[in-house]
């Protein structure tokens, strides 16, 4: 996804006109239009500026991420990080029958 049909979508679930949202950044509209439409690039000024006001991160503005607040690294313990590691190390073989005990396990478990 461009970056510009970002912007737009994020302008107009808002409910805001071009001319409202410019306004409200303190630029002029036609200069808006244009980053939006994407006819000029967007600097990271007012890259910086959108995603402070919309509460999003440039990461979402940029399209690198469909997550509002971002790319974040998900946080595991040490005892999750070394079940992954673990699992790296299996055979492929290994690796289907550690999927079938999973599914087991949760199968009992209901």
């Amino acid at each position: 996804m461009q970056h510009y049909q970002r912007i737009r979508d994020l302008r107009e679930d808002c409910d805001l006109t071009q001319s409202e949202l410019s306004e409200k950044l303190g630029m002029h509209k036609t200069t808006y239009t244009n980053y939006e439409q994407g006819k000029h690039a967007v600097p990271l000024d007012f890259a910086v500026a959108l995603a402070d006001y919309y509460k999003v991160s440039l990461d979402y503005i940029a399209g690198r991420t469909n997550f509002k607040k971002g790319i974040s690294k998900p946080t595991l313990t040490d005892e999750e990080l070394k079940l992954i590691n673990d699992y790296r190390r299996l055979s492929e073989r290994s690796k289907g029958r550690h999927e079938q005990f999973i599914e087991q396990l949760l199968e009992t478990q209901k």
